[in-house]
């Protein structure tokens, strides 16, 4: 016999599990009310975000101590070995240009292919990618003798009659940083004027960062003709932004494939760096996004549908790295060339295997659990597996610089590499200045995208009225004719 149901207040509303459906992405949020007022709290400082602070400019203040030692010492204290004179500088500053450009993709490449699950994630990557180019920019400054001068390396007419090098992969490098960070930080900007109207309009604000916030939104009203430009501008650089992913890294891997050094003169160099940034940067993505919708009650805004799906994309890169090392292995034995030949087995079973061991273990490996779905959408697991990323592409690019140098092709060449506290002093500090920047941002501007998730949020009702509720305990919350609404 059917029973007929009457709605329930909504303070007395049964806990609905945060499940999405078809028509709802996000069940849990509400109305644009909520959005603002959750996604805003998140700016309001704690003691745990100073401590978080605290740490960070702890490690940055020890890699700023360590650079001033070496600038009085010299670059002999730096660990460098001929012929290896490409250490964990150049390993590290390649590692963060290539975490970088998942920002770039999470934003546009996706954005441009209308994925769903980068509407709560993507602002978090796209800081990531300016923070992230901003650390990688200072690599080739610390790798220079004297650093005082790097502003040699640009093109610009001078009293001494001298060009940059364009043979030089640090000019090549130059011009990819330059770049990259330009359009990365236009394309934050840019998403961030709406969200940094709301802030504008809030009550209770300070004047001066009224003001601050009024001059950045740019005057932004929420017009119809705003949303349309907006909308268009945002288009444009979205698929502007998209080549960047694919140009910016081949040229840092032409770094090394431009070189005669075995293990480096191949042209699989640039689809291979590619695919292994994008790995490394939705890997930092987990580390970031997974802490923070815990710490900030933002889980049913990051949902476990977005980490699911943020997960097979990291799986099918996994893939994706791991043919590339395959494909590396099939052309030292198909090339007949005795010194590449050697370099690989000594890189698998001679000097580095266990370098090797670390980096194909992380990243071909472990990524292969995300075929489980219990595991894929675990955070916990998700978040440690996202530390063996990480570890596992610095490695990578550690495999990829020193086992070339140290076995060359001359066997009177052939040496050792051992990084010295410098190395690791100043490893440390470009963790800190990349987390000083990121603590400063949660908490002056959105992590989360406020206009992207009212987007997906059904609009509230302009008069209130009863339709009861379904079997799940769900409201009936929708103007008949809003897409959405129950049968």
């Amino acid at each position: 016999m059917a029973i007929a149901s009457r709605p329930l207040p909504p303070r007395d509303e049964p806990r609905r599990p945060n499940l999405a459906r078809a028509d709802i992405q996000l069940p849990a949020v509400r109305d644009y009310e909520q959005v603002d007022r959750e996604i805003v709290g998140t700016l309001r400082p704690t003691l745990y975000w100073f401590i978080g602070l605290g740490v960070a400019v702890f490690f940055l203040l020890i890699g700023i101590s360590a650079w001033m030692y070496q600038i009085y010492t010299g670059l002999g204290v730096a660990g460098y070995n001929p012929p290896v004179m490409w250490g964990v500088y150049i390993i590290t500053f390649v590692f963060w240009i290539g975490i970088g450009h998942a920002g770039t993709l999470i934003s546009a490449i996706l954005y441009l292919f209308r994925a769903g699950f980068r509407t709560t994630i993507y602002r978090c990557a796209e800081a990531m990618t300016v923070f992230a180019v901003m650390t990688a920019a200072l690599f080739p400054i610390l790798h220079l003798g004297r650093p005082w001068k790097f502003f040699w390396l640009i093109p610009y007419p001078n009293w001494r009659y001298i060009w940059p090098q364009f043979k030089s992969p640090l000019v090549w490098d130059v011009f990819a940083i330059l770049t990259y960070f330009t359009i990365s930080s236009t394309f934050l900007f840019i998403g961030l004027i709406p969200d940094i109207a709301v802030l504008r309009d809030r009550e209770n604000i300070s004047p001066i960062r009224k003001r601050v916030f009024s001059v950045l939104s740019l005057g932004w009203r929420n017009t119809d003709s705003e949303w349309r430009h907006f909308a268009r501008a945002y288009l444009f650089l979205a698929a502007f932004s998209t080549p960047l992913v694919l140009s910016v890294h081949s040229v840092v891997s032409f770094d090394f494939a431009m070189a005669l050094t075995p293990g480096w003169h191949t042209t699989i160099f640039p689809p291979y760096f590619v695919a292994g940034a994008i790995f490394s940067g939705m890997g930092m993505v987990f580390t970031i996004i997974i802490p923070l919708r815990k710490w900030f009650g933002l889980r049913h805004y990051v949902t476990i549908n977005h980490l699911d799906a943020a997960a097979k994309l990291c799986l099918f890169t996994s893939l994706v790295v791991g043919c590339a090392y395959m494909s590396e292995w099939f052309v030292a034995w198909y090339s007949g060339n005795e010194a590449e030949q050697q370099f690989f087995a000594n890189r698998i079973w001679g000097q580095w295997w266990w370098a090797s061991a670390i980096l194909y273990t992380c990243n071909m490996v472990l990524p292969l659990t995300l075929f489980v779905q219990k595991l894929r959408r675990s955070a916990a697991w998700l978040f440690i597996i996202s530390f063996t990323i990480n570890i596992g592409m610095w490695f990578e690019r550690f495999v990829i610089v020193v086992p070339s140098l140290s076995h060359e092709f001359e066997p009177w060449q052939w040496t050792s590499y051992r990084p010295t506290w410098v190395d690791y002093a100043i490893l440390c500090g470009s963790f800190g200045w990349f987390s000083m920047w990121f603590m400063l941002f949660i908490k002056q501007l959105p992590v989360i995208a406020i206009a992207e998730v009212k987007e997906i949020v059904p609009p509230k009702l302009k008069t209130a009225h009863a339709h009861g509720v379904d079997p799940s305990g769900r409201h009936f919350e929708f103007e008949p004719d809003t897409p959405g609404e129950f049968a």
